[in-house]
């Protein structure tokens, strides 16, 4: 899909009310869903009537409208939605790991993200986790109980990001499952299908609503990887096409069994917040960009986290994979850390709160909040300076948001 493509789909690719004309897919709050033959229904239960629904928890005709919508944005074969994105990344993890298996992750994650790969190891999987810009040490880091390697596009909040295509390759060459979480970043910049993932991870909360109005998260499969070499399937769900051998555990043990089920009504709205992800995104990211010069070059800043900036150390890497455009994060570091909460306090137009990928620019320390509980040390080993700001860049006037975070720091 060229970018050019991407706005008539955000627009229509959703689809309408078949039934009455709507230009949006009706909301189906109905839990319960009947079938004229029972051959019908026991068909949805084994995996053959594929069209079917059975029990809301595994999904409603809403729902699978928003699953395909986000499949032809990834380019794949099948999407699974979720009730947020950390339910998703759990699915993933739970379904597909047991005890005794290994993982390679990236040592800069979501705390969150990193918060839960620490319970995995609670309940016996091993997780090594990686410098992650480096591809070697993925490949040094791999066992004979790897089952995946899982990274994001763009580190939160330090916005580092990972050797994506050699990462792709190393695990081409074994065999093994790559997870490339893509919320930073969205499927309107990047599509971790080119470099060989085979699970692609979106918060939907985020870039893709965008609007702060609905949570929600997807897995969605490329394709890319062969499921067959994949040990931990059950057995029953090894039947039809291998390509939905995955997907079929991971929405049966992630939503049947768990229980981490969008609902209608959430899916609805950010099916009507994608509409506009492109033109959130240009915008966004062109005033991001001008933040991110300013804070550069001002006495009071140590340092910008930036991808789009020359000065980021993965900079070569975000032009050529994002096709040269930026994302709405940022992160700075203020040379004074006692600064930090009385300039955060003299803002303005920023909004004092945690989140990302609003329509409003969102502000907040990390070190104090959503990093606080790794401590000063789990922070230090992961760069995460003490007077780091996160800031996920709004709507606003570029000129006023800028002129603003001056006033601040002045």
């Amino acid at each position: 899909m060229s970018a050019s493509q991407l706005p008539t789909l955000l627009v229509h690719g959703s689809g309408h009310d078949a039934q009455h004309g709507g230009v949006h897919p009706a909301i189906h709050p109905s839990v319960q869903y009947g079938h004229a033959r029972v051959e019908d229904l026991i068909g949805v239960f084994q995996g053959t009537n594929k069209g079917g629904f059975n029990y809301a928890r595994q999904g409603t005709p809403t729902t699978a409208a928003l699953e395909a919508l986000i499949t032809k944005l990834e380019g794949g074969v099948g999407t699974v939605s979720f009730a947020t994105g950390m339910a998703a990344i759990q699915a993933v993890f739970f379904t597909l790991l047991k005890a005794g298996d290994h993982l390679v992750a990236g040592d800069q994650v979501f705390g969150n993200t990193s918060s839960l790969l620490g319970t995995l190891e609670g309940l016996g999987v091993k997780v090594s986790r990686v410098n992650a810009c480096d591809a070697q040490a993925v490949a040094a880091a791999l066992r004979p109980t790897t089952r995946l390697v899982f990274v994001e596009t763009i580190a939160n909040p330090t916005t580092r990001i990972p050797d994506l295509a050699g990462i792709g390759r190393v695990c081409k060459e074994r065999s093994l499952l790559y997870v490339v979480d893509n919320t930073v970043t969205s499927p309107a910049l990047y599509a971790p299908r080119v470099h060989g993932a085979g699970l692609v991870v979106n918060s939907l909360t985020k870039t893709i609503a965008g609007h702060g109005t609905a949570l929600g998260g997807a897995v969605t499969d490329t394709g890319c990887y062969d499921w067959a070499a994949y040990p931990n399937l059950f057995p029953a769900y090894r039947q039809g096409d291998p390509r939905a051998w995955g997907l079929q555990q991971i929405r049966k043990k992630g939503l049947r069994d768990m229980g981490a089920t969008l609902s209608s009504e959430a899916a609805h709205r950010i099916m009507v917040g994608a509409e506009t992800l492109s033109l959130r995104l240009q915008r966004c990211a062109a005033t991001a960009m001008q933040l991110a010069t300013f804070l550069e070059g001002h006495a009071a800043v140590a340092r910008v986290h930036y991808p789009m900036l020359a000065s980021h150390a993965q900079h070569a890497w975000a032009r050529e994979w994002f096709g040269g455009n930026g994302s709405w994060m940022l992160s700075f570091e203020l040379r004074d850390e006692a600064a930090l909460v009385p300039v955060l306090n003299q803002l303005r137009i920023p909004i004092k709160a945690t989140g990302l990928a609003d329509t409003r620019t969102l502000i907040i320390p990390v070190a104090p909040t959503i990093f606080w509980e790794m401590g000063a040390a789990g922070r230090a080993a992961m760069g995460i300076a003490e007077g780091l700001v996160r800031v996920s860049v709004g709507l606003e006037d570029a000129d006023e948001l800028v002129a603003d975070f001056a006033q601040a720091l002045a």
